[in-house]
């Protein structure tokens, strides 16, 4: 009987163990499903924020391309503006100060003088159609030089850039020695800058420089000539 006895108890102890150690895995179990999902709750919330920023970054790029193309307008529309006022104060002091050539046909002079006064007023489209017919009507007339120059620069106002280089780069061609050759180049540097055609502008203000150093547009082409650098 004491044998027996003797002989059960590591057999109850171990059973007790056993049964005890059954009983705590499931604790330990909980503890590492909980461990578990912590980090992957954890790392959900960074790829969350990463995600975030991410988006954040793209959207302040997008709102800075935004802005640059916003500056970039206005600094076109400025320079046009600034375009504008020196031709229609040069077109002005042309008819205040008798500077223009006078011909003594009233009817071709009466043409050409009611295109600038479109021109003077602003109204741009209107004096492009009219000095378009002055030339039509009158391709050899004095006024000629005058009246393409004057186109050119009512295409220019009216954005037609493409227009108003062809239309001053073949003046400036054909009579490199006409007064308004220098300015009819200004006008297409600026033309060719609304048409992203940076290096034409260049060597349109470069050949301002070169050609009539003396002239008025070659202090007006370096000063643009160093926002192009």
């Amino acid at each position: 009987m004491r044998r027996f006895v003797s002989t059960s108890r590591p057999l109850v102890m171990a059973t007790a163990f056993t049964f005890s150690a059954i009983f705590m895995l499931p604790a330990h179990a909980f503890a590492d499903d909980e461990a578990r999902r912590a980090i992957l709750e954890l790392r959900q919330q960074v790829r969350q924020m990463h995600d975030q920023n991410q988006q954040a970054r793209f959207l302040l790029a997008d709102q800075i391309e935004t802005l640059q193309h916003e500056i970039a307008d206005m600094r076109g529309q400025i320079e046009r503006m600034r375009f504008e006022l020196d031709i229609n104060k040069r077109a002005g002091q042309d008819q205040a100060g008798g500077s223009s050539i006078q011909v003594d046909n009233p009817r071709e002079q009466a043409s050409y003088d009611n295109a600038m006064g479109l021109f003077r007023s602003g109204k741009y489209k209107e004096a492009a159609q009219g000095l378009n017919g002055f030339l039509q009507d009158y391709p050899n007339s004095q006024l000629a030089s005058e009246a393409k120059f004057y186109l050119g620069s009512s295409m220019y106002a009216t954005k037609d850039f493409k227009g108003s280089v062809a239309q001053l780069q073949k003046l400036s061609q054909d009579a490199p020695n006409d007064p308004r050759a220098p300015d009819a180049l200004l006008i297409v540097a600026a033309s060719k800058i609304e048409l992203n055609d940076m290096a034409g502008a260049k060597a349109s203000l470069e050949q301002i420089v070169r050609d009539y150093p003396q002239s008025s547009a070659a202090d007006t082409a370096k000063s643009r000539l160093e926002l192009l650098q």
